[in-house]
């Protein structure tokens, strides 16, 4: 790829206008030609800094083409292109980072999550199968590794010191289309609450970025890897979204040393503090992290947190608000013991909490199934772990919820829905899913349902 199709439009534009203006204003004054030239002399150091980063970075980027034995979801990620072949082959690809020498690539788990056969190209040609180390669907990233040595290895930046607004460019292969490069800038930082992973904190940026350019870098104007890129909101929307370096290089060597990813975990879930729930806690409340949800014999619950507490600081970093609830703990190991600064009533507490190994959703949801409710008039029932509540945005008082409903079964005549959340049973709280068996031993109950913020009563009887 020569230097000119590097150049953004708005600089080619820039550098065109101000060349005319420059040779129409012969009779102008020395020092509005001074002024012109200086502009242009800009426009062109910064042209020169953008290419400069496209050619050093580049190196450090590979190409990966997958094969899959089946055609693959890839929960709302449009990152696949192609999906040709025969015999029930689908080929597909993205991008990826060379995070060591020695052969270590950082890459999207979904891009290589069910791939059968994995390759991986260098910007110099070369090609080498690849041997999946590692992956953590948490975050949506997976370590590779190619028997290759004296690699060029990618150079990180602090994602934390990172400036909204400043210029970023990201590389990759969108459609299949090596080596890629589109410039934008940092739109904002710590974005979450998207729903495609169960940890989002992520780089948001205008830089174009399409099917194929998952795993690649979101770098500065240094050639330093500010992010992982991983996600668009729509086609052509001009937003999307990088997994922090923070993040990225935890969990690679984790990955590296373990295969596996194991975080930090208090046990709670939280919910946003509105303004009208700020008023309750006084005029002098600066903001923090509401708990709404405390799984039994978690970290939280042994430490004596209960639902209603604000969680205000940990150790000497300030929360204002969940998500940086969420950003601290994650910056901490298992097993470490952290000071939370707590506000309850009000009064404030300092308490002490030694953190725990994060569920996986997988993990947690086999957890909740162990006591998960089947048969029960033709209801599956499980119960709202802390994870689950906070990924679903549920932020009230119930604990067990309608996972799926048997056709033509007594619930579905009661006209259950999945997703009902079973706040009472005969008028008796609902805890557990063991309250609503035994407010169904004889066949019938009065359900009080909670369902798309609305609450209503739904009697259910067992069929003669």
């Amino acid at each position: 790829m020569n230097r000119t199709m590097l150049r953004p439009r708005w600089v080619l534009a820039l550098g065109a206008v101000l060349a005319i203006a420059t040779l129409g204003t012969a009779s102008a004054s020395p020092k509005k030609n001074a002024a012109n030239e200086d502009a242009l002399s800009r426009a062109v150091a910064f042209e020169t800094a953008l290419t400069t980063v496209a050619e050093s970075v580049s190196p450090s980027v590979v190409s990966i083409q997958v094969e899959v034995s089946r055609p693959q979801n890839n929960g709302g990620f449009p990152f696949f292109f192609g999906g040709q072949g025969r015999g029930g082959i689908v080929r597909g690809g993205g991008s990826g980072v060379i995070l060591r020498s020695d052969g270590y690539i950082l890459t999207n788990n979904h891009v290589v999550a069910e791939a059968t056969r994995i390759d991986v190209r260098l910007k110099n040609g070369k090609s080498y199968p690849a041997k999946m180390v590692g992956s953590d669907p948490a975050t949506d990233l997976a370590m590779l590794k190619i028997d290759a040595r004296g690699l060029p290895q990618a150079e990180f930046a602090s994602s934390e010191k990172a400036r909204v607004g400043q210029f970023v460019i990201a590389i990759g292969s969108p459609f299949g289309l090596d080596y890629t490069v589109t410039t934008g800038v940092l739109s904002a930082k710590g974005r979450g609450g998207i729903g495609a992973n169960e940890i989002e904190d992520y780089l948001q940026t205008d830089a174009s970025i399409n099917p194929g350019n998952s795993g690649g870098p979101l770098v500065d104007l240094q050639g330093r890897v500010l992010g992982i890129n991983t996600m668009i909101i729509g086609r052509g929307s001009g937003i999307g979204f990088a997994i922090p370096s923070e993040i990225a290089q935890r969990v690679a060597r984790q990955l590296i040393e373990s295969g596996s990813v194991k975080r930090a975990w208090l046990g709670v879930s939280f919910q946003e503090i509105t303004p009208e729930l700020a008023s309750h806690f006084g005029s002098s409340f600066e903001g923090g992290a509401l708990i709404n949800g405390v799984a039994p014999n978690g970290p939280a619950d042994k430490a004596g947190l209960q639902a209603g507490d604000v969680i205000t600081a940990i150790d000497d970093t300030s929360i204002r608000q969940g998500h940086d609830l969420l950003r601290t703990v994650l910056r901490h190991g298992v097993g470490e013991r952290l000071t939370l600064q707590v506000l309850r009533g009000d009064q404030t507490k300092k308490m002490t909490l030694v953190t725990g190994e994060r569920p996986s959703e997988e993990r947690e949801r086999a957890m909740s199934q162990s006591s998960q409710g089947s048969g029960i008039l033709g209801l599956r029932l499980e119960e709202l772990t802390p994870h689950l509540r906070e990924r679903f945005r549920y932020e009230g008082e119930g604990h067990v919820f309608v996972r799926g409903v048997e056709p033509g079964s007594d619930a579905d005549r009661a006209g259950l829905q999945p997703g009902d959340i079973i706040l009472q049973a005969d008028r008796k709280p609902v805890r557990s899913i063991a309250d609503v068996r035994a407010a169904l031993r004889d066949g019938k109950a009065l359900l009080y349902i909670e369902r798309d913020s609305q609450r209503f009563f739904k009697p259910i009887e067992q069929s003669k």
